[in-house]
């Protein structure tokens, strides 16, 4: 039996398929062959701009969450956290990519980066907004019912919003580990002094992977930790 693959999508593209992904314009955002400098200049932007995608998805589903979160829907916010928290351990994992951009590459083509740095990333830059908001989701959530971060540990697993806060640790450790092996890349890949040293970029990534989103729950954890 054959299937008719004729287009019935408006847009651009041959198929169904382009017309919907926007193949055509996805595919026409990297360098063009006579626009780069050095051939890695694909990697580069291919490993950047495919986090920008994820960070638009995970922003998104922070956002949903937040907003069942606020709706008094706990349950729902843990599961739209975890499909936020796997969209920043995939943007980690494909950081292995840079492994294979020496630091005499990444020189050579780092003219045709002009002066721009990961931290204007506009993705982060939701990750960022969206995660305070949820914390503010959050605190008001335990207000309401007259808790404290506190009284969440040791976690009851039994409870929805103890179940959250585990899920809200578990995403402030990934964004964290992200951070830490964004700055191991840098280290390897950019040339830059190791942190600590006057003037190195490295020292501001040292800085923002000790940062924390919800610093009262990992505080919680230790005075927890520190009574047994």
């Amino acid at each position: 039996m054959k299937h008719d693959h004729t287009p019935v999508l408006s847009g651009t593209g041959a198929t169904d398929y382009a017309r919907y992904m926007r193949t055509d314009a996805l595919l026409g955002l990297q360098r063009s062959p006579s626009e780069v400098i050095h051939r890695d200049e694909l990697l580069f932007q291919v490993v950047h701009q495919s986090a920008e995608l994820w960070l638009k998805l995970a922003s998104a589903e922070l956002a949903e969450a937040t907003a069942r979160l606020a709706a008094g829907e706990p349950g729902a916010a843990e599961t739209l956290l975890g499909r936020a928290t796997l969209a920043i351990r995939l943007i980690t994992d494909q950081l292995e990519m840079l492994r294979h951009l020496s630091p005499v590459d990444f020189a050579a083509m780092q003219p045709a980066l002009g002066n721009g740095s990961g931290a204007e990333s506009p993705g982060w830059r939701q990750v960022q907004a969206g995660s305070r908001q949820f914390g503010h989701a959050f605190d008001a959530q335990l207000a309401a019912r007259g808790g404290a971060p506190a009284d969440l540990c040791p976690a009851d697993l039994s409870d929805p919003l103890h179940r959250l806060a585990e899920a809200m640790v578990e995403w402030d450790e990934r964004v964290a580990l992200w951070r830490v092996r964004h700055y191991q890349v840098a280290l390897r890949i950019g040339g830059h002094a190791p942190a600590g040293s006057p003037g190195s970029p490295a020292n501001m990534l040292a800085k923002l992977a000790g940062h924390r989103f919800f610093p009262q729950l990992w505080q919680a954890r230790t005075n927890s930790a520190a009574k047994e």
